[in-house]
């Protein structure tokens, strides 16, 4: 079964981290099905229907995108918001159309790891951080798994540390 994964990244083309996972899931047609969120909708006008249907087809979805202002980028909260409505994703015995399907974030992060701890600057870890996307899937019972983040893309966004993320990333997904 294919994975679907769902990149959110307002900039693409100038993504460094976000654009090098897309060219390499898209060497594997077979397993990944990439679907960019701002290119389908760049006037951020989402189609409800089509979407839900799409998600309908996977068991395994992936939310790619760049973390910042401790949350994701604003077209995938719209996303959330009108795609997980009552009657499809909860709230009545033909909804759930979500349940049992492996749902997980893959995050790229500006600074580094360590500073998303109680000792350091942003006080939480990311995994803290992101629980209200937790509590969202929980919600609608599908079965969230624990999210992969490539820290520090601001200090260190050679080629090489950029490349290093690729396999990391592949592994990941092979694992949901």
């Amino acid at each position: 079964m294919k994975t679907l994964v769902i990149v959110t990244h307002p900039d693409i083309k100038n993504s460094a981290v976000n654009k090098r996972w897309i060219d390499e899931l898209e060497k594997y047609p077979d397993k990944y099905v990439v679907h960019r969120l701002y290119e389908v909708y760049p006037d951020e006008r989402i189609d409800v229907l089509a979407e839900q249907k799409l998600v309908e087809q996977y068991d395994k979805i992936v939310f790619q995108f760049p973390y910042y202002w401790f949350n994701c980028p604003p077209l995938l909260k719209k996303w959330l918001d009108e795609v997980m409505t009552h009657g499809w994703a909860y709230g009545s015995k033909s909804g759930y159309k979500m349940s049992g399907k492996k749902i997980a974030l893959a995050i790229s992060a500006g600074v580094d790891e360590h500073e998303y701890s109680p000792a350091e600057r942003y006080k939480y870890t990311l995994a803290e951080l992101t629980r209200p996307f937790e509590l969202s899937f929980e919600y609608v019972k599908a079965d969230y798994q624990p999210l992969f983040a490539y820290y520090g893309i601001e200090l260190n966004s050679s080629p090489e540390w950029i490349e290093r993320s690729v396999p990391l990333y592949l592994k990941f997904l092979n694992s949901l």
